[in-house]
């Protein structure tokens, strides 16, 4: 039984758990969740970790506590210590480059200007891991910066719109570790769940003009890892 590893970014600490940054810490608390596998700090780690197997999937959930910059140095030394080929690790993290709505998985690349990312190339020695980023948007308005939005609250419409697309990006990061990173392009880059207002003349978040878009997955992907 081969052993996958998904880790989700964010930062530790109440005050984080609901901003656009945790994102990822939100997505793999979901697929703990509905797996019933309960999480355990792992000191040797730096973080938290959960484990589930179903079928041929054995699977570790890793949330790095080392706060987002230093993400790698707790996927490192988890990736390490059980032996786990890069190819064989999911990062689930937030795109600020992404409207709140859309989710992209890929099979590899750059961090993208993301440092939990850039972390993990760093302490892995590349970019060659599956990544799946949730949509998060920019501000519309500069004086907070990108660092305030991130590490804040959304209007309530788009932290709903967040909690739906990070359901998906729960299906899609199984998706990758069940049916590889192909499949889940193929069934999730599709998906576009996008705030828009006709009725004011508004325009979506991707700026196209309409109601609002969903793309459905491929069925087939839900939460059971098997």
């Amino acid at each position: 039984m081969q052993l996958k590893v998904i880790a989700g970014l964010g930062n530790p600490g109440a005050e984080y758990a609901e901003t656009p940054h945790n994102v990822g810490f939100r997505v793999v608390d979901a697929i703990a969740a509905d797996a019933a596998a309960p999480w355990r700090a792992e000191a040797k780690f730096s973080g938290l970790v959960a484990r589930t197997k179903s079928g041929a999937l054995d699977l570790m959930l890793l949330k790095p506590t080392t706060y987002m910059n230093l993400s790698g140095e707790a996927v490192g030394r988890l990736m390490r210590y059980f032996n786990v080929a890069l190819g064989d690790l999911t990062v689930v993290s937030d795109d600020a480059d992404l409207p709140i709505g859309r989710l992209r998985v890929r099979a590899d690349g750059s961090a993208g200007g993301h440092r939990g990312l850039q972390s993990i190339i760093d302490c892995m020695g590349g970019g060659a891991f599956a990544r799946v980023r949730v949509g998060v948007g920019r501000p519309e308005r500069r004086d907070g910066g990108l660092v305030g939005y991130v590490l804040g609250r959304l209007e309530p419409e788009a932290e709903k719109i967040l909690r739906e697309v990070e359901a998906e990006a729960a299906k899609a990061a199984l998706c990758v570790a069940r049916r590889g990173v192909d499949a889940a392009m193929n069934s999730f880059n599709r998906f576009n769940l996008t705030i828009t207002n006709n009725a004011e003349g508004g325009q979506a978040a991707d700026g196209t003009a309409g109601d609002a878009v969903v793309a459905p997955p491929a069925q087939g992907t839900g939460l059971d890892p098997k």
